[in-house]
């Protein structure tokens, strides 16, 4: 793989050339099989930046091009031995050319995208300035998800009285298939990554939650996952951000979507919290992932769900079947506490799972090590804020994270 930057003023072109052992398909770290669309992609900074340090734009463009990697990387600039190590480590991939200065910074932002888990990283940390990623066309793939309104995201992100830089790309249109998206998780980072000497930025927080960090994740794996090579701040990728002197943060590693939705209910960003792009005035309501958030924030609030989804809907059919669930841990908390449970499309599940408040306590409160990830800089206010605000599991608590999924 060969990849070439080239700057008209604020936009950066980024160019990548495969190798013959290259493929066309390849897999993300999570292991969802990624079709390749073009070999091309822009991110439109919101200023001319000031210079960009050859780390940076290395890892912009590693996070894009990495599932279809096989043998080596060829970047245009000379890179930190530093970096080089971890590709190498990380991937096994080879990563030149080799002859840059490693580079650090001291700020801490957040990637901000509007959802509860972001929102509530936000009330934690709330003099941290915000960059949001926003998808815009490709000069030459067709947009085949229209309906997903980036626009709308941010403008409730303008709308939030933050310091906000909105950075607007369209590589997720790299992606033949499945679908338009980060071809790694950690791409929503590459206008960031552009912009961290400007606002020197040692440090990025993402929404990322106890089930994406400790649980296995979207994709569901359902078992404990300290290595979790995406997020572990001594996996793959957390050690390839620390080499470029950005390091992944974590605040909210440590607690479930329960905690994220009640904070950023309880924040002053309520009104701004979206976690569904297809509506313009609110979430369609009609996807499964609204339905999925309905009965989080329903389970908070103690109240029946508002939906018109009913088990019969294609978006319900898989919470119809045996477990295991993506998001189990939540579905159980939810299926726990929502009046009238049994008559929803959630009925069969909570059958299945038999969860109480009781059996789902643990999810109300954080999981000590994922402070212990916290880079130091940034550690004690998040710490603090977790022993006032939602407190820590106790010993027999952490052991349900240990060893979920072996029983």
């Amino acid at each position: 793989m060969r990849v070439t930057w080239t700057a008209d003023g604020g936009v950066w072109h980024l160019t990548f050339r495969l190798d013959p052992e290259d493929a066309i398909t390849g897999f993300c770290a999570d292991g969802q099989p990624l079709k390749l669309a073009t070999n091309s992609f822009r991110v439109e900074l919101p200023r001319k930046p000031y210079d960009i340090h050859p780390d940076l734009l290395a890892l912009a463009a590693w996070t894009v091009v990495a599932p279809w990697t096989r043998r080596r990387i060829v970047f245009d600039r000379p890179i930190s031995a530093e970096l080089a190590t971890a590709i190498q480590s990380g991937w096994g991939i080879e990563a030149g050319p080799i002859g840059g200065q490693s580079r650090s910074g001291g700020r801490l932002a957040i990637s901000y995208s509007g959802g509860a888990d972001s929102a509530a990283v936000a009330a934690m940390l709330p003099d941290a300035p915000f960059v949001h990623f926003q998808r815009v066309s490709h000069p030459r793939v067709p947009n085949r998800w229209s309906h997903y309104r980036s626009d709308v995201l941010a403008a409730l992100a303008g709308k939030t009285g933050r310091d906000l830089t909105v950075v607007r790309s369209d590589l997720e249109f790299t992606l033949a298939e499945p679908r338009p998206g980060y071809p790694e998780h950690h791409a929503v980072a590459a206008g960031a990554l552009l912009l961290a000497d400007e606002l020197d930025l040692g440090g990025l927080a993402f929404g990322y939650e106890l089930g994406s960090r400790w649980l296995g994740g979207d994709r569901y794996l359902r078992r404990y996952t300290p290595d979790n090579l995406m997020w572990a701040s001594h996996g793959a990728w957390g050690r390839a951000f620390a080499a470029a002197g950005l390091h992944i943060v974590l605040p909210v590693g440590g607690v479930s979507e329960a905690v994220t939705m009640r904070i950023a209910l309880g924040s002053t960003l309520r009104e701004q919290v979206r976690w569904c792009l297809r509506g313009v005035s609110g979430p369609c309501g009609t996807c499964g992932k609204c339905l999925y958030k309905e009965l989080i924030h329903a389970a908070v609030e103690r109240r029946p769900l508002r939906t018109t989804i009913g088990p019969g809907r294609p978006v319900a059919r898989k919470w119809q079947e045996p477990p295991p669930y993506g998001g189990q841990e939540m579905i159980e908390y939810g299926c726990a506490r929502v009046p009238g449970i049994e008559d929803t499309a959630f009925g069969k599940a909570a059958g299945f799972l038999g969860a109480t408040e009781a059996s789902t306590a643990w999810l109300d409160h954080c999981y000590p090590p994922a402070i212990e990830e916290i880079p130091e800089p940034w550690r004690k206010q998040i710490r603090d804020f977790m022993d006032v605000e939602v407190g820590f599991m106790n010993e027999d608590e952490a052991r349900r994270v240990e060893t979920w999924g072996m029983s």
